[in-house]
């Protein structure tokens, strides 16, 4: 029998993060350990393959339009039937002229303040994405503003305390990560952290990622996995 396969995506459009290939290693080394195979491409065709045994997409701080006319219909009948959608950090301005792939991702990027320190809440400890995280977790990162706030559409995670860096505007509620069912039985989890290279050879970091991904594809293993929401 074969692995589970999981289909990571880093097509970009402007601006690249150098942390992309670290977040593909880290999503490889996830695979050996965990049992599941990684496909990593930046080829939107590869949405218009035969998608049927793929576990889950992940889109890996992709930027802006990247994908074609034929790829968006594809990844929209994937989750239709029940696929499984991981966005990491800039996926969050990925499509923006796609109103589907706002549904999907759960919130619009709008800016972020300098990389700077920050506190970390942890709202849902009862998540495969969370539940092995404190009340707090510090973190370097990218504190993402949205250009709504998510809650009420989602199963918020994580948020981000202002006061611990005191440049933001969305207040004392800013969500940073979440998860949803959607129609059709598709899953999608949302995680703006990942902007520095370093973060991915966080232990909790590749754990958080790794509860989102069984979380989506339904994939056993001791982090659970996970209730709706």
């Amino acid at each position: 029998m074969r692995p589970p396969s999981v289909l990571v995506f880093t097509r970009t459009n402007g601006y690249r993060h150098d942390s992309i290939p670290d977040g593909v290693a880290a999503f490889r080394a996830l695979g050996a350990e965990h049992g599941f195979s990684v496909r990593h491409t930046e080829d939107p065709d590869a949405f218009t393959d035969d998608l049927g045994t793929v576990r889950a997409v992940v889109f890996l701080s992709t930027m802006r339009e990247v994908l074609t006319p034929e790829a968006r219909d594809a990844l929209r009948g994937y989750m239709a039937a029940g696929g499984g959608f991981v966005g990491v950090h800039s996926a969050a301005g990925t499509e923006l002229h796609w109103p589907y792939f706002g549904e999907l991702i759960g919130a619009r990027f709008t800016h972020h303040p300098p990389l700077q320190p920050g506190v970390v809440v942890v709202e849902d400890h009862d998540h495969p994405a969370t539940r092995h995280l404190g009340d707090t977790w510090p973190l370097v990162d990218e504190w993402y503003e949205f250009q709504d706030n998510p809650r009420g559409r989602v199963r918020v995670l994580l948020r981000v305390d202002e006061d611990s860096y005191g440049s933001g505007t969305m207040g004392a509620d800013h969500p940073l990560a979440w998860s949803r069912e959607l129609d059709g039985g598709g899953r999608s989890f949302f995680t703006s952290l990942g902007h520095t290279r370093e973060i991915y050879a966080d232990p909790d970091f590749r754990r958080h990622l790794l509860g989102g991904l069984r979380y989506v594809a339904r994939l056993g293993g001791p982090s659970g996995s996970g209730t709706a929401g």
